[in-house]
Formats: structure tokens, sequence, C-alpha cells
């Protein structure tokens, strides 16, 4: 493949990370997705054992001292603890993730407690996208040694690091890369850093 049509799949790759819930781009990878743990704080105790038995869509997970509750509207899952911290997953987008976690300190205030939304920060970033080639894991591996570890008596999947960017990949035969970092900025640019690696390792179709 010529280096610039190369470039041009890396920018499409990175455009459907960024702009997948504006959907008004036609999508290349067969699957992108994106989701966003986010942290608010209630600066309210919360009785645990109330939000179960008077709350909606919820699970008391008495032995570990959590409360799951989920959102519809958006697709939300939140972990309350009784200290009033609460992490949100399942966004998939900082607007979305911040509605999200308003709508559940509302369901919060509507139980009866004195809930101030504050703190909201996303803490991470999830990324999955599809190239559309397999990859030789071993070679891939063998190749990008320190930043790549293959154990696949352990797992499927190379997991490659990046440290200056906090991004973690795990990276598996069928073309399929999961990403985690700590914004949507450092998730993109992981995802264009390691294209040219996997496209060096990708299995020829015959």
């Amino acid at each position: 493949m010529e280096t610039g049509e190369r470039a041009r799949l890396i920018i499409i790759l990175v455009l459907q990370l960024i702009l997948r819930v504006r959907r008004n781009r036609q999508q290349r990878c067969r699957r992108v997705l994106c989701r966003r743990p986010l942290f608010p704080r209630t600066r309210c105790h919360l009785n645990l054992r109330k939000i179960a038995l008077e709350g909606a869509n919820v699970i008391y997970k008495r032995d570990v001292g959590k409360v799951l509750m989920k959102l519809r509207k958006p697709r939300i899952t939140a972990t309350i603890w009784s200290s009033g911290k609460i992490i949100c997953t399942g966004a998939t987008s900082e607007e979305e993730a911040k509605f999200g976690a308003r709508r559940l300190a509302r369901s919060l205030q509507k139980l009866g407690f004195q809930v101030i939304f504050t703190d909201f920060k996303v803490v991470n970033v999830l990324a999955v996208c599809n190239m559309p080639f397999e990859i030789r894991l071993p070679e891939f591996t063998k190749n990008n040694r320190p930043h790549a570890s293959y154990e696949p008596e352990l797992h499927p999947a190379v997991c490659y690091r990046i440290k200056s960017l906090r991004a973690t990949l795990q990276i598996f035969s069928t073309g399929s890369i999961t990403v985690t970092g700590p914004n949507v900025k450092a998730v993109a640019t992981a995802v264009e850093q390691i294209y040219p690696f996997v496209f060096e390792s990708r299995k020829e179709i015959l």
C-alpha cells in the first residue's frame, strides 16, 4: 500500500473515534464504540439500603457496600457508595455523561437526599475499532518489544502500552483493537501511532 493511502486510512480511523456520536460521517471500521467512566460527587451521605428499597433499576451489593443504578436514557450504569462517591460508565460522549450524571443526581434528590452535583470529571475513555485486516500477533510482538507483550496462554490479545499517552491497547488477531486512555485525544493519537505497526504485521489476503 502506498504511503499516501496508508496516511488516509489513519486519518479515517482517528476521525471515526472522535466523531462517533455525531453519526454524520460514513464509517469504514466495522465497529467503533467509546465509553467514558465519569466521576461526580454528591457531597452528601447516602443511605444505600434506602436507595435499594425505594429506587428504580437498582442492585444492592451489600457485601461490598455499594449500589448499582441503571439509567435507560442515556444508557449509563452508576456505582454508588455511601460516602457520596459515584462512578458512571457507558456514556458515548462527555455531554451524554454529564447529562446522565445530573439525571442520577435528580433521582437521588427525589428519594430525599440533599444531593449537590459537584466534582464531575471524565477519568477514562474506552474505544473499540476493527482494522480491515487480520494481524499476525507473534510477528507484531517481536517487532515491537518492549512496548508489546503477548502471553497467549493467559490472554488472546497483545498488550501494547504507550506511556507518554497513558494509553493501553489490546490487539487481537482478528484486527479488533481496544484502547483505553485518559481522554479522546489520547485514544485517537494512540490509534494513529499503532496503525503503521499493525499494518506491517497484517495477514495477506490470498
